[in-house]
């Protein structure tokens, strides 16, 4: 069958079209010559369209919910048709005077209107009565259907809160009522493979956090300090993050202390914050600079149950006003819903959103003229670099920056099949903890320091030479790098040949005490335990992170309540992992010329740490670093920092300090006493200019 204009349509049916009306071009009623009634509800026009009335067209009157009612008026039209033909579209036995070997004409219509046949008068009468049934339908009992479903309205005033709530723990109760599910706590985070892609909750279900902005909680404290007691204010609350139009996408929890009746023009404050990426400052805050610390054993390891808080005796709150900073989707930092976590939760926007946190304190807390300082440890280490070169751009200066167990280049870090670089910057801490472990020859065990530096000058020369030979290696050369490795590690001939000459962090870690079943700490190789799946049967396993995760996670909660008095009924995640909406990306592409990132490689903020140093020769860096430390190992420090192309007048401007101690330095208190006191020569360093 042709194609048919719609007004050569109208003229063959036998009825007048209504093309100018609402409808789009609905036809009239036909007249009953020339027509069959189909299965579909009714008559189809050549072309596909309905000519049923508006009101009886299904598409556009009845919805899913009353799709129970077809039966019945189905059976209602059966009564009203029972001698004529109800036949499916496009079946071939609504041809009855065709051939049914004939393929019956094809087109692009919905419809395929067979050929006219004799009308009888009772056809009339019985289509008539059809299309009043499905009229009383149509108006009456499907509107009534419809009506019925409809959800019940809410009991007035159900939804109002009581006066007496704190502006705090309104916000949490609307935040507890959006937030996901927790997810159990995780040990503190350090520098890993981070998920690759878009990061900041890509993937994760759809959230939202109430970012209603309420007033910080002021307390009034005293601590005594080498003698004398010391006066100070500490101020806990959830700064904005505004977007260009002033619009909240995320607020970042902050405590911070300041002491009473000094000069603001004058007073050093220092922005401080941990890792992960993904962990909270509960570990500075708690364990190294805060003025209030969890009770550990001298060398750090877990205490009995409960734990408990005491002042802190190394506490830098005499030389330097301090803020701690939990990165958002860490702590009780939030971002306002996906877009936001995704806008923040990678390298280039936490240093966005950690520079903007600064900015808003000194511009709220009028410290502008003040000396300013920056202290991250481990992947802050990382944001600490990238924000001195922020910073900067945004007419911000520092006076210095600590940088505690650093990682500035994560091809230090991660090892592949084509990055041998990690094998030989891990081999002096290696030496360092099989020294601790007495794992080394009698001739080295007299000395660590001579262990260390011999085990650097093999790292360094030989064996670095030995990897970049890869399979060109003679078997004599072979062997000697595997009889030498064996000195510095402690590690069985066969495992290092096993690993090709390259040994990782995981297999030192397991092989070391294996003649004890003895698993050797990744955060700190003093560290040992039982892998708690048997020693063959844990792929790994870190002592010293599950040793140092209950006693801050208990003791922090108990103190923002108690002394902080910041009483609030969201989780705090000491680890963003928890929320299970945590997806930082270290991928993201720089927002421009400075930003650091990974030029196509592994990400680095080197680059805007060199920009910020040559553009301001009097900024200076004090990088910490513990011996026991296979997280970030201190020669892969040392290698970063020989590589950043700097004028001999700029290299003076880095100093270094080490520690018999781990990745978290402080949890040793003597290592603890020291960091004290680096930190305050620092400060007098930069200060006194």
């Amino acid at each position: 069958m042709g194609e048919f204009t719609r007004a050569e349509t109208a003229s063959r049916a036998g009825f007048q079209s209504e093309g100018d009306d609402k409808t789009g071009g609905a036809y009239r009623h036909p007249p009953a010559e020339g027509w069959r009634r189909f299965s579909g509800w009714g008559a189809c026009h050549p072309q596909g369209r309905s000519i049923l009335p508006p009101q009886t067209q299904r598409s556009k009157f009845i919805s899913a919910p009353a799709d129970a009612l077809l039966p019945f008026v189905r059976s209602v039209v059966k009564v009203f048709t029972r001698d004529s033909t109800m036949v499916p579209i496009r079946s071939r036995s609504l041809a009855s005077n065709h051939d049914r070997n004939t393929p019956l004409p094809r087109s692009k219509s919905r419809c395929i209107m067979p050929p006219p046949s004799k009308a009888k008068s009772q056809d009339d009468d019985k289509r008539r009565a059809m299309k009043r049934t499905l009229w009383v339908l149509a108006t009456v009992f499907l509107p009534a259907i419809l009506l019925a479903q409809e959800p019940a309205a809410a009991p007035q005033g159900a939804q109002r809160r009581s006066s007496e709530q704190s502006p705090q723990s309104e916000r949490a109760q609307r935040e507890e009522r959006t937030r996901p599910a927790q997810q159990p706590s995780a040990p503190p985070s350090t520098p890993e493979p981070a998920q690759q892609g878009g990061g900041g909750g890509e993937g994760a279900r759809a959230f939202h956090f109430d970012m209603t902005e309420a007033p910080p909680v002021v307390t009034h404290h005293e601590i005594h300090l080498g003698g004398g007691t010391f006066s100070y204010t500490a101020t806990a609350g959830r700064m904005p993050i505004k977007d260009m139009e002033g619009r909240i996408e995320a607020e970042m929890f902050y405590a911070a202390y300041t002491l009473d009746g000094t000069d603001p023009a004058t007073r050093p404050v220092t922005f401080a914050y941990n890792g992960g990426p993904g962990a909270a400052s509960v570990w500075l805050h708690m364990g190294a600079l805060g003025p209030r610390k969890v009770v550990l054993e001298p060398d750090g390891r877990l205490p009995p149950a409960p734990y408990r808080l005491e002042d802190n005796p190394n506490t830098p709150l005499d030389k330097t006003d301090l803020v701690l900073v939990d990165a958002i989707g860490t702590g009780y930092s939030r971002p306002a819903d996906q877009a936001a976590a995704r806008k923040y939760e990678n390298l280039h926007g936490d240093l966005a959103a950690f520079g903007e946190f600064i900015r808003m304190y000194i511009s709220r807390n009028e410290r502008w003229s003040s000396p300013l300082y920056l202290f991250g440890e481990s992947y802050g280490t990382t944001r600490s670099a990238g924000l001195a070169g922020f910073l900067n751009d945004h007419g911000i200066n520092l006076n210095g920056i600590v940088l505690l167990s650093t990682v500035l280049n994560f091809e230090t870090l991660e090892a592949s099949f084509t990055n041998d670089v990690p094998y030989p910057l891990l081999l002096p801490s290696f030496t360092s903890i099989a020294w601790y472990h007495k794992k080394l020859p009698p001739d080295l065990m007299k000395d660590p320091d001579r262990a260390r530096q011999e085990s650097m000058e093999f790292a360094e020369g030989e064996y670095t030479k030995a990897l970049a030979s890869g399979d060109a290696l003679s078997p004599q050369e072979r062997q000697d790098v595997i009889d030498k490795l064996n000195r510095y590690t402690g590690i069985s001939k066969e495992v290092i040949q096993w690993a090709n000459l390259r040994l990782n962090v995981q297999t030192f870690t397991h092989y070391l005490l294996a003649d004890q079943l003895l698993r050797v700490g990744r955060l700190d190789g003093r560290f040992t335990g039982p892998d708690p799946d048997g020693f063959m049967n844990t792929r790994f396993f870190d002592p010293s992170s599950a040793e140092t995760g209950p006693p801050f996670t208990s003791v922090f909660n108990d103190y923002v309540r108690r002394e902080l008095n910041y009483k609030v009924d969201m989780p705090y995640y000491v680890s963003g992992q928890e929320s299970g909406v945590f997806q930082f990306s270290l991928t993201s592409p720089p927002p421009g010329p400075g930003g650091g990132g990974g030029e196509g490689g592994q990400p680095q903020t080197v680059t805007p740490l060199r920009e910020a140093m040559v553009k301001d020769r009097y900024l200076r860096i004090l990088n910490m670093e513990g011996f026991y430390d296979l997280a970030t190992p201190y020669l892969a420090a040392w290698y970063t920092f020989d590589h950043m192309d700097l004028p001999p007048e700029f290299r003076k401007n880095i100093s270094h300090a080490q520690y018999e101690s781990g990745h978290m330095v402080y949890l040793d208190s003597k290592a603890h006493a020291k960091l004290k006191r680096d930190f305050a020569n620092f400060i007098d360093e930069t200060t006194k200019r």
